[in-house]
């Protein structure tokens, strides 16, 4: 199939490589505040906001406000997935980060447990779930951003550079976090935890200037032209794209519930077990920037060999890998607590996230995609990211021991390696032609 249609100029190098610089860039800072309350909440929120319960139980509860942020993000999905079907992508992202920018600063602002009471756990949950709303929004419209301009023979190079913007938004918020922690304990549980929120203002500021320079992309373009344009776009993708959009969300679970694992929950662990959280902080922040040139190259190769046998590899590696990471962790040994991350997260990780952008984007049509991408892509935020850290936090708790957590990493894995070997091969499809047809058998794509 052809790279390009009258309906999509193929854009040249220099205009797609400023596109992708720009949405890596705006999701990088978007990113930066929203990964700040998963490490929060790993290591203060349960001090400061539930200090009645025990150790391990408060941080059940931090984590319970962790997961209704995701609870919140199909919600922010729908909202803005409509309205980018409708009105654009480019607005979409202006509005969603000034949504982040906002609710981190007031989080940074917020009277604790000591203070104010339960209003301070409240107060914070409702953060939570405007945050929620906004990254619901965010994920699917920085994809579209970039995809949408690639031409499809290297669409799995280009738009992989979105996903670099996420690990640069953990790699500053970990690091923020690392530098604020070397404060004598008192002054980092009294206002020391509150700095890296307070300075989300400024991604804030930045993001939407880079964030309104962006040109709209040339698919939505087309559709405007054409009139093409759906009432209501969830609708249309859950018509006409039900299996594509349950694939998506299945093929998400590993790559979800995985990283919130190997990401925040390996905080509240390490806490548990005596390993010091500098270490695993420092061990996650390397591991992430192994992954930042991963992924690119993971989404390169999608372009060369197809996009299900770079996903499932990745699958297969967090599946591998379940047991061997919490035994790697338990050695405290800094050189292999370094390597579980860099397995996990590098490789297993990188190979998934590395390849769903161009992956979720040739699935679907392009009248409803961006509600389309973005259902199915936070249905998984639900059940896998949202919940993953509370799951394993329970599972700790009850049994003290790692072995039910690594059962879980394999039972999230095997979903994912199930649903995207149901899927179509995508690799080289033209976007810009691909039909909004009701899927008429398994010989026929949507």
């Amino acid at each position: 199939m052809s790279p390009t249609t009258p309906h999509k100029p193929a854009a040249g190098p220099q205009s797609i490589r400023r596109v992708a610089i720009a949405s890596l860039t705006g999701t990088a800072l978007e990113w930066y505040d929203f990964f700040l309350y998963g490490t929060a909440a790993a290591l203060v929120f349960g001090t400061l906001f539930f200090p009645e319960a025990s150790p391990l139980a408060g941080t059940l509860a931090s984590f319970g406000t962790f997961a209704v942020g995701f609870a919140a993000r199909p919600l922010g999905g729908i909202i803005f997935g409509h309205f980018g079907d409708r009105l654009g992508r480019k607005p979409m992202l202006v509005i969603t980060l000034l949504i982040m920018g906002f609710t981190t600063f007031l989080i940074g602002t917020l009277p604790t447990y000591a203070q104010i009471g339960v209003w301070a756990p409240i107060l914070l949950t409702l953060l939570r779930i405007l945050q929620g709303i906004a990254v619901g929004g965010e994920w699917g419209g920085s994809v579209l951003m970039i995809s949408e301009h690639a031409p499809a023979g290297r669409r799995g190079f280009y738009s992989a550079w979105s996903q670099v913007g996420i690990n640069l938004g953990f790699i500053t918020s970990a690091a923020a976090f690392a530098a604020v922690q070397t404060l004598p304990d008192e002054a980092f549980l009294s206002w020391g935890w509150r700095i890296p929120f307070l300075l989300g203002a400024i991604p804030a500021v930045v993001g939407l200037i880079i964030r309104l320079k962006i040109e709209e992309t040339p698919e939505f373009k087309s559709v405007q032209h054409a009139g093409e344009k759906q009432r209501l776009p969830v609708l249309h993708a859950l018509k006409t794209h039900p299996r594509s959009i349950l694939i998506t969300a299945g093929a998400r679970m590993a790559e979800n519930g995985g990283s919130y694992i190997f990401l925040v929950f390996s905080l509240a662990y390490g806490k548990h077990i005596g390993v010091d959280n500098g270490l695993l902080l420092t061990g996650i922040i390397v591991a992430n920037v192994v992954e930042a040139g991963s992924m690119v190259g993971f989404g390169a190769l999608s372009d060369r060999i197809g996009r299900r046998p770079v996903y499932m590899a990745g699958a297969v590696t967090l599946i591998v890998s379940a047991f061997p990471f919490f035994w790697l962790l338990d050695t405290g040994t800094p050189v292999l607590v370094w390597l579980a991350f860099i397995i996990v997260i590098g490789i297993g990780h990188g190979a998934m996230i590395g390849t769903q952008p161009s992956f979720f984007t040739e699935l679907f049509g392009k009248s409803s995609r961006y509600s389309a991408i973005s259902l199915g892509h936070e249905l998984a935020s639900v059940f896998a990211g949202g919940l993953s850290p509370l799951i394993a936090t329970a599972l700790l708790a009850a049994t003290d021991s790692s072995w039910p957590i690594s059962v879980y990493i394999i039972l999230l894995g095997s979903i994912t390696l199930v649903s995207v070997y149901l899927a179509r091969e995508t690799v080289q499809r033209d976007t810009a032609s691909t039909p909004d047809l009701r899927l008429r058998s398994a010989g026929t794509h949507e």
